[in-house]
């Protein structure tokens, strides 16, 4: 592995001995910055003090050594997964990690806020936040720890190949399911969107018209330049843009809370669209006063949407090897930056979706407000801005997805442009024809949905951290590691509770179930 590479290469000559503090050099390159080159030559760098006065007597022999490894370096560079690292700056590492946080779960947790009540709500998306950041804490320190920045080395680390193939797949199959959801929601909503700004109630078959048209549309012209990007890094701008639409419409939905009135009436073609009430006074109207705790047949049903609304840990390793001066704590900051952003958009997005509608939000918000006028001008353009925030999170997903399959399938290869542009196209078209000739699909990406995403999410960083942590700094017994079991038991808590809500809505012929992403 490249630790142990790195331990070769920083062996000096005979005439120094300092092989037996290997084990202290090796931990003073922590994080997987024994991937970097420079940052392995500072390390090199690193000696114990007893040894500074033997190495200071001999300048030449350091000198010599320092430059057999550099060389060693250099050549170990042409083998390594990828050789872009540490380019991408605080701020776009946010922009980017925040961006594969922000999906269209976002437009079902007023509905999710309806069932549980607001403090509840609230109570239940923080502990989902913490929960979160403790995940990514056990990545980080098992990355760490091993010097691997890529989540499919750290399982073949713990388990060998299995756990490789587990993490690859996972992966694999978790990301393309996301990819499949938001360009059906491309495919789905994009042409209403156009029928709305041309005030066009029924289309006479204009291609226009066609979401499969539409779809091909903004995959080849939008989705495929984005992924043929060497770099992650680069989609920081496209990802700042990403979350700027997402900012627009929690402003919308504030907006639209204060110029709405309670009860609200659907708005209907005979006459104009009705949003006053014969109660002005939402006080005194028992359908208007919003619930603080709620619990009733759908509450469960909220707990997966929950529960998988900070899905990015797929993201999180790749993001990790591209930042620049990468540490721990440095990412790890990166992290709950991205997460605290996201928790408090999450939570107004919420808190004022369900206090404009109350009970009669629906699961997804945008179709609500469609309800008072299909023709807000307003809800067009936030509808547009979440369609164009949903296509540039694609690419976002989409790396991950070819780094597993690199890992999988050439995990001794150098970077390689055919092969990173067919692996992008490949990936696209079987995207573009599930979501156009097999849409029913989504139904079985539901189950491996809740299948992939507690793995990813609880699971393997648990079990990873608890097989990669050497037990002579944590015993089994240790509380660091017995709450990673206790972290993989929620993992397969929620997973069971996903697969049997998902089984019920299938033998009930409803819909319910739902996932964060």
């Amino acid at each position: 592995m490249s630790e142990d590479k790195a331990a070769e290469s920083m062996e000096p000559a005979p005439a120094v001995p300092v092989s037996a503090p290997a084990p202290a050099e090796i931990n003073s390159i922590p994080n997987g910055k024994g991937h970097e080159t420079g940052e392995e030559t500072t390390a090199a760098a690193k000696t114990p003090p007893g040894d500074t006065t033997e190495q200071s007597d001999d300048p030449e022999a350091n000198l010599a050594e320092s430059q057999e490894f550099l060389s060693n370096m250099e050549d170990k560079k042409t083998t390594r997964f990828t050789d872009f690292e540490g380019k991408t700056s605080f701020g776009m590492s946010v922009f980017n990690l925040g961006n594969a946080i922000m999906g269209s779960g976002i437009l079902g947790l007023s509905y999710a806020m309806a069932n549980t009540g607001v403090v509840l709500f609230l109570v239940l998306l923080t502990v989902v936040a913490v929960l979160s950041s403790y995940s990514i804490h056990l990545l980080l320190k098992s990355s760490g720890i091993v010097g691997i920045r890529a989540y499919e080395q750290l399982g073949q680390r713990a388990f060998g190949t299995p756990g490789k193939m587990a993490a690859g797949i996972a992966i694999t199959l978790q990301n393309i399911g996301a990819m499949s959801s938001y360009l059906y929601i491309v495919k789905y909503e994009f042409p209403l969107v156009i029928q709305a700004f041309l005030g066009v109630d029924k289309p006479s078959g204009e291609w226009y018209f066609n979401g499969n048209y539409l779809v091909i549309m903004v995959s080849i012209s939008v989705i495929l330049p984005l992924a043929l990007m060497k770099q992650l890094g680069y989609l920081g701008y496209t990802s700042g843009f990403s979350l700027t639409c997402m900012v627009f419409f929690l402003i919308s939905v504030i907006y639209k809370k204060f110029h709405t009135h309670c009860p609200f009436l659907d708005f209907t073609f005979n006459n104009t669209a009705s949003v006053t009430s014969v109660t002005n006074d939402t006080g005194y109207n028992p359908a208007c006063i919003p619930k603080m705790v709620n619990l009733n047949s759908q509450t469960a049903y909220t707990i997966p949407i929950l529960a998988f609304a900070f899905v990015c840990h797929p993201e999180v390793l790749p993001i990790y090897t591209e930042l620049k001066n990468p540490t721990k704590q440095r990412m790890q900051h990166v992290s709950n930056i991205s997460i605290v952003v996201m928790y408090t958009m999450y939570f107004l997005a919420a808190l004022f979706g369900y206090l404009t509608f109350y009970g009669e939000v629906e699961s997804e918000l945008l179709h609500t407000y469609s309800r008072l006028d299909p023709y807000d001008t307003l809800i067009l353009c936030v509808r547009l801005a979440v369609l164009t925030a949903v296509t540039l999170t694609v690419p976002i997903v989409l790396f991950p997805v070819r780094r597993a399959i690199q890992q999988l399938f050439f995990p001794n290869k150098t970077f390689y442009w055919p092969r990173h542009i067919a692996i992008a196209v490949t990936l696209l078209t079987l995207i573009n024809m599930l979501v156009i000739f097999a849409p029913n699909i989504l139904g079985i990406f539901g189950i491996i949905g809740a299948t992939s995403a507690p793995c990813l999410i609880f699971i393997f960083p648990a079990v990873f951290y608890i097989r990669i942590v050497p037990e002579e700094e944590e015993p089994m017994r240790s509380t660091p590691k017995i709450l990673a079991a206790c972290f993989a038991g929620i993992g397969f808590l929620f997973m069971i509770m996903s697969l049997s809500f998902i089984l019920i809505d299938w033998t009930s012929g409803s819909s319910k179930a739902s996932s964060g992403h």
